[in-house]
């Protein structure tokens, strides 16, 4: 038997915001608080939905930080308590929804409010108080996961929660709200929705049914994806590109990922390194390695995806094709080299390899590895 947990209702289109107000008058909400961050703000997107929202009575949240720390979340859930509010509208990227779930979360279950007892796959006895989430990056996927990552600073890890109760009751993606994104997130996140469509389509989790999401996102993104990086203003691209996001998200959340995500968490944690640029530099390097894999079979599918032909060629080779042109547009897209770019030195490997393999996402990669395995793909990127 398989179980698959989603969003109950989304709404994907461009301008597509300007049902919110509706949504929430007829759920009978309220008090919103709406939550954010600076950088959001500061580029005119969380006008546009303040606009939408000018006849509903709501408070602002906006101190959250990339890689969102618990004492984010402890902020923002004094800004709860002080608004009463009974639902959140959360607008941005990953760190913010995150963020906003885990307020969510501990809003209903306050036994976590050291927030540290959320990591890992926890069976909170509540459900969250209502989330309403407008991505503004073509990546995280965070309005439709179980998923959230904060940052435990005093222990320099990134937490990765996994709690079916932190799902969003509603997504709202608005490619709009997309639009402004610069260069550089652009890239790091679409790379960050590849990875995601390519992990969960080879992680020892995957069924027919993940499978179809992980493929046709692929598929858009290796259409669409150079297309938004080099013109931000092509509507089209921006709403193939949300659309592949928040799709690959419906799979990746119910069925895992890999040791691309295992690597990258620690980075983040220690580093402070954006998770869309760890997963893009780590990408190609830990194919190599999964290749090695049952899942070789399925690195065939994904140079199809990209358009290729693999007619004539043996597991191997196809699988080489599909590394190759992961690579490819990774370069074109201007992504990083180097984990040195970032100050790591050789030294800083062991630590990260120990956590990287006790992370949550270790177990679903379809190669059995080890702490050894992963300092060594560390090091070919370092």
């Amino acid at each position: 038997m398989e179980k698959y947990i989603f969003n109950e209702c989304v709404y994907l289109g461009y301008g597509c915001r300007e049902i919110l107000p509706k949504e929430i008058t007829e759920r009978g909400f309220q008090k919103i608080l709406l939550v954010s961050d600076h950088t959001i703000d500061s580029v005119g997107l969380l006008e546009k939905v303040r606009a939408v929202l000018s006849g509903l009575r709501y408070e602002e949240f906006l101190d959250i930080q990339p890689n969102p720390t618990i004492q984010n979340v402890h902020s923002g859930l004094k800004a709860l308590e002080s608004a009463q509010a009974d639902c959140i509208v959360a607008v941005g990227g990953g760190s913010v929804i995150d963020t906003a779930k885990a307020i969510a979360i501990i809003a209903k279950n306050p036994e976590h409010y050291d927030v540290v007892s959320l990591n890992g796959a926890v069976n909170t006895q509540n459900k969250c108080l209502p989330l309403i989430a407008l991505p503004t990056t073509a990546g995280t996927a965070a309005e439709v996961t179980i998923n959230y990552v904060i940052t435990d600073t005093e222990n320099k890890k990134k937490m990765v929660c996994v709690d079916p109760h932190d799902i969003p009751i509603m997504s709202v993606v608005d490619a709009e709200l997309m639009s402004t994104m610069p260069k550089g997130t652009t890239a790091s996140t679409g790379l960050d929705a590849l990875t995601h469509a390519i992990e969960s389509l080879i992680t020892k989790g995957a069924t027919q049914f993940s499978d179809m999401f992980a493929l046709e996102s692929i598929r858009t993104i290796a259409k669409y994806l150079e297309r938004a990086y080099v013109d931000g203003n092509d509507i089209e691209a921006r709403e193939k590109m949300a659309f592949a996001q928040y799709v690959v998200g419906m799979g990746f959340s119910n069925v895992g990922l890999g040791i691309v995500h295992s690597m990258a968490h620690p980075l983040g944690g220690q580093f402070d390194v954006a998770h869309g640029v760890a997963n893009a530099m780590l990408l190609p390097t830990v194919m190599k390695y999964n290749l090695n894999s049952v899942a070789k079979p399925k690195f065939r599918l994904i140079a199809e995806a990209f358009g290729a032909s693999t007619d004539g060629l043996d597991d191997d080779e196809a699988g080489e094709l599909a590394i190759k042109l992961v690579e490819e547009l990774r370069a074109k897209l201007n992504i990083p080299k180097s984990l040195k770019e970032f100050g790591i030195q050789e030294q800083d490997l062991d630590k990260l390899s120990v956590d990287a393999y006790n992370d949550v996402c270790t177990g679903g990669n379809p190669r059995n590895t080890s702490v050894a395995d992963i300092k060594e793909l560390y090091k070919q990127i370092l």
